[in-house]
């Protein structure tokens, strides 16, 4: 039977496009060749059609870039904003990485891959805007750039993400090395718009073959490692470890855990006394947070505080320890022992536009009078934004709050800044005081301090005092105050008010 009698009569198809038709729009790709090049390609898509105009396929047709290929490989403008980088799209990365490491295996060398982060960048968003967020991409994409060389790529990962493709190296220090070019060209403080700007980074290196033989793995690894980096203090660079991918399932399920805890209300405060050297009266305590795990028990801030700045819990748990700090310092004043409360401060909730209003109605809520609380901040959240951060401590001053910098010495701020900040007290950090009795050097910088703070009119109180040598020497300095240690660990409240109550006995001075 001829089958052909039976089917109804098709019109021809027609493999051209209608005159009124137009082929899709041209997309840009990559083709990574058999030689380990990549060459930038279009592509154009033409419908087929049978007789009677429905589509039954599409001929697509692929040439290669002859024109202006750099533009073909470069970031595309976001809609409705101006491009923030030139560098490498992400989504050429991986075809980019894997000509890498094709050269890298054919020459015998190695291949590196930066993953980098820019440290807290979400908070500059929120407390500037993200018009000055954009520009801060721009300078920081422009820095790093610099720190490369043209043989090397940079790709913008996210928001504030960037990895960085180092395609032939000898050694693997030549990746450090150039990790730590980036991360102290990215900390110079910046001015966009007006304000003064400081940023960090944290770095995660993976290197071709130890960390992965393929692309994909080498940028896992290089994340992870981002993440060691963070947990590390920030601002810092590090190498993929084999343990590293279980430190980064921790570290995610560290941050869940943290949400739960602040609405389960399990953080406390411990309390650890300040002490005047002359007298040794108790001139004041530092709440410090505490996390009251239920099955790990009592987990210390260096273990959270990182996380909790990551996924932008530090704002409310400040909030808290202002509030709790608050209450017991009205508590104690009550029973009759007052005291000054300090609290540290992060720079997300420094520059937080409601952070002043939030104090103030916390003051009032608990009945507090303001001299009775003490906010300590570093010099690096003094100098995020100095202008806008001088409007805000020159309002507490006004209010009545004391003001301290933390850890001081180990910052940005200058002298003329200083000069005009109204702080009260100047806090040495606990790294210039360990060793001021073997060290000189340290010996020298803490004098230092304490003679420019009574001649600026500022209190000095030393930190992590732990040994009679080391109280001699700053009573000899003529230092205000210390604390640490020797003078008492951070303690509950309770405990904290029965020492109170033996203040000379307490101290440790004779």
């Amino acid at each position: 039977v001829d089958t052909a009698t039976h089917k109804p009569e098709q019109p021809p198809m027609k493999f051209d496009a209608q005159p009124s038709e137009t082929t899709s729009p041209r997309r840009k790709c990559v083709l990574l060749r058999r030689d380990g090049f990549l060459s930038a390609i279009e592509d154009f898509t033409t419908p087929i059609r049978d007789g009677l105009g429905h589509p039954v396929g599409a001929t697509i047709v692929f040439h290669e870039v002859t024109a202006g290929p750099s533009t073909a490989l470069t970031t595309p403008r976001p809609p409705g904003d101006e491009c923030l980088t030139a560098v490498l799209h992400p989504v050429l990365l991986n075809g980019e990485l894997a000509q890498a490491i094709t050269r890298a295996c054919s020459q015998g060398n190695q291949a590196a891959v930066l993953f980098l982060n820019l440290d807290r960048f979400a908070h500059v968003n929120d407390c500037l805007g993200y018009t000055i967020g954009d520009e801060l991409l721009r300078s920081m994409t422009k820095r790093l750039t610099s720190c490369v060389r043209s043989s090397d790529t940079v790709s913008r990962y996210g928001e504030d993400e960037f990895v960085v493709v180092l395609a032939q190296i000898e050694r693997v220090e030549e990746a450090a090395i150039c990790a730590k070019k980036i991360l102290t060209a990215l900390a110079e403080p910046l001015s966009v718009a007006g304000h003064s700007v400081h940023v960090t980074a944290s770095v995660g290196i993976g290197i071709y073959p130890r960390n992965g033989l393929d692309a994909e793995t080498l940028v896992k690894n290089a994340n992870i490692a981002m993440y060691s980096a963070k947990d590390s203090g920030r601002n810092n660079c590090q190498f993929s470890q084999r343990d590293a991918g279980a430190r980064a399932i921790e570290r995610r399920s560290l941050e869940g855990s943290l949400r739960g805890a602040l609405e389960r209300q399990e953080f406390v405060l411990h309390y650890q006394p300040k002490i005047d050297l002359r007298t040794g009266a108790i001139t004041g305590a530092e709440a410090l947070i505490r996390w009251q795990h239920p099955e790990q028990g009592l987990i210390l801030p260096a273990r959270f505080i990182s996380a909790a700045e990551d996924c932008r819990l530090i704002v409310p748990m400040d909030q808290w320890t202002v509030y709790e700090a608050c209450r017991q310092a009205r508590a104690w004043r009550d029973a009759g022992r007052p005291v000054p409360v300090a609290v540290n401060i992060s720079s997300a909730e420094l520059h937080d536009k409601g952070f002043f209003d939030d104090v103030r109605a916390i003051l009032e809520d608990t009945r507090l009078e303001p001299h009775y609380l003490d906010l300590e901040l570093t010099e690096s959240a003094l100098m995020d934004n100095p202008d806008t951060t001088m409007v805000v401590l020159n309002a507490f001053k006004t209010l009545g709050v004391q003001l301290t910098i933390d850890d001081f010495g180990t910052g940005y701020s200058s002298l003329s800044y200083l000069r005009k900040t109204p702080i009260d007290t100047l806090k040495i950090d606990q790294s210039f005081v360990n060793d001021i009795t073997a060290n000189p050097k340290d010996a020298a910088i803490v004098s230092t301090v304490i003679s420019m703070g009574h001649s600026l009119g500022r209190r000095v109180i030393a930190e992590g005092v732990e040994t009679q040598d080391q109280v001699a020497f700053l009573q000899a300095a003529r230092c205000c105050e210390g604390q640490g240690y020797y003078f008492g660990r951070p303690m509950v409240a309770a405990r904290f008010a029965k020492l109170l109550q033996t203040t000379a006995s307490a101290s440790g001075l004779n």
